[in-house]
């Protein structure tokens, strides 16, 4: 079985569409990550990861209906696929299992 592969921003991003559920487009997943993270991320850098991850595989997405507060434009709404949960739990696993593997004195000198 392959194993996903996710940078660390794409894990953000696949994350924060996760957690918008079907409010998830470019404005809000960037909005959440800003707040979320308190990184200052640009809205073209967020825009290029969700196609990247609609590509892979991991997220899907269809167009809303269009608004007069956007001038009548769109929003495409994105979700996340079956590949795109596993990947984030697998990722978790490996995490989980690395974060695991510290040795307790590592963990003291980084005040924990």
């Amino acid at each position: 079985m392959k194993r996903a592969f996710l940078g660390e921003f794409e894990e953000v991003v696949l994350l924060t569409v996760a957690i918008l559920d079907e409010g998830a487009y470019g404005v809000t997943v960037t909005q959440e990550i800003e707040q979320k993270t308190g990184r200052a991320v640009g809205f073209s850098t967020v825009h290029t990861t969700l196609q990247r991850l609609q590509e892979k595989g991991f997220l899907a997405s269809e167009m809303g209906g269009a608004t007069a507060e956007r001038g009548g434009r769109r929003k495409r709404f994105f979700v996340v696929t079956a590949a795109g949960r596993k990947a984030l739990a697998e990722v978790k696993q490996v995490r989980e299992q690395l974060w695991n593997a510290l040795p307790p004195q590592t963990l003291q000198l980084m005040g924990g």
